[in-house]
Protein backbone atom coordinates (compact mmCIF):
# COMPACT_ATOMS: atom_id res chain seq x y z
CA UNK A 1 0.00 0.00 0.00
CA UNK A 2 1.25 3.73 -1.10
CA UNK A 3 -0.48 6.17 1.12
CA UNK A 4 -0.81 9.49 -0.12
CA UNK A 5 -3.07 12.65 0.08
CA UNK A 6 -4.63 14.75 -2.08
CA UNK A 7 -7.74 17.76 -0.96
CA UNK A 8 -9.56 18.65 -4.26
CA UNK A 9 -13.57 19.41 -4.52
CA UNK A 10 -15.60 16.74 -6.07
CA UNK A 11 -19.35 15.97 -6.67
CA UNK A 12 -19.37 12.50 -6.87
CA UNK A 13 -17.75 9.46 -5.53
CA UNK A 14 -16.04 8.71 -8.50
CA UNK A 15 -15.08 12.17 -9.86
CA UNK A 16 -13.20 11.80 -6.71
CA UNK A 17 -11.81 8.91 -7.06
CA UNK A 18 -10.41 10.37 -10.65
CA UNK A 19 -9.16 13.24 -9.40
CA UNK A 20 -7.07 11.56 -7.06
CA UNK A 21 -5.59 9.30 -9.62
CA UNK A 22 -4.79 12.28 -11.72
CA UNK A 23 -2.94 13.89 -9.33
CA UNK A 24 -1.11 11.12 -8.22
CA UNK A 25 -0.18 9.48 -11.79
CA UNK A 26 2.90 11.80 -12.29
CA UNK A 27 4.99 10.09 -9.21
CA UNK A 28 6.99 7.40 -10.31
CA UNK A 29 5.89 5.40 -7.58
CA UNK A 30 2.28 4.80 -9.33
CA UNK A 31 3.99 2.93 -12.02
CA UNK A 32 3.27 -0.95 -11.90
CA UNK A 33 0.68 -0.91 -9.45
CA UNK A 34 -2.17 -3.33 -10.41
CA UNK A 35 -5.42 -1.85 -10.51
CA UNK A 36 -7.48 -4.78 -9.37
CA UNK A 37 -8.48 -4.90 -5.92
CA UNK A 38 -6.29 -1.84 -4.85
CA UNK A 39 -8.83 0.78 -2.75
CA UNK A 40 -8.79 4.43 -3.35
CA UNK A 41 -9.78 6.13 -0.03
CA UNK A 42 -12.19 9.30 -0.14
CA UNK A 43 -13.08 11.22 2.97
CA UNK A 44 -14.81 14.27 2.91
CA UNK A 45 -14.30 16.77 5.68
CA UNK A 46 -16.91 19.02 5.34
CA UNK A 47 -18.80 16.25 6.61
CA UNK A 48 -16.75 13.17 8.29
CA UNK A 49 -17.29 10.24 5.65
CA UNK A 50 -14.84 8.06 4.25
CA UNK A 51 -15.71 5.75 1.49
CA UNK A 52 -13.41 3.12 0.00
CA UNK A 53 -13.69 2.36 -3.90
CA UNK A 54 -12.01 -0.97 -5.90
CA UNK A 55 -9.94 0.56 -8.87
CA UNK A 56 -11.44 -2.57 -10.62
CA UNK A 57 -15.00 -1.53 -9.45
CA UNK A 58 -14.15 2.06 -10.66
CA UNK A 59 -12.80 0.97 -14.46
CA UNK A 60 -16.13 -0.70 -14.59
CA UNK A 61 -18.29 1.98 -13.83
CA UNK A 62 -16.03 4.13 -16.35
CA UNK A 63 -16.13 1.84 -19.26
CA UNK A 64 -19.86 1.10 -18.83
CA UNK A 65 -22.63 2.11 -22.11
CA UNK A 66 -25.75 4.08 -21.96
CA UNK A 67 -27.69 4.86 -18.66
CA UNK A 68 -29.28 7.52 -17.35
CA UNK A 69 -27.87 11.08 -19.41
CA UNK A 70 -26.75 12.00 -15.33
CA UNK A 71 -24.77 8.77 -15.32
CA UNK A 72 -23.42 9.29 -19.14
CA UNK A 73 -22.31 13.27 -18.54
CA UNK A 74 -20.74 12.25 -15.09
CA UNK A 75 -18.92 9.37 -16.77
CA UNK A 76 -17.92 11.50 -19.65
CA UNK A 77 -16.36 14.40 -16.67
CA UNK A 78 -14.07 11.96 -15.01
CA UNK A 79 -12.89 10.59 -18.45
CA UNK A 80 -11.90 14.17 -19.37
CA UNK A 81 -10.31 14.67 -15.80
CA UNK A 82 -8.01 11.41 -16.21
CA UNK A 83 -7.80 12.53 -20.09
CA UNK A 84 -8.88 9.41 -21.36
CA UNK A 85 -11.39 9.77 -24.60
CA UNK A 86 -14.90 10.26 -24.64
CA UNK A 87 -17.15 7.22 -25.07
CA UNK A 88 -19.29 6.83 -28.18
CA UNK A 89 -22.70 7.41 -27.98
Amino acid sequence: MFPTQSRFTATTLYEAVALGLAAVRGNEWVVGIAQGFNPVKVRVTDVPVEHEVKLMDFTKWLERKGGSSREVSDRNKIRDILRLPRAAH
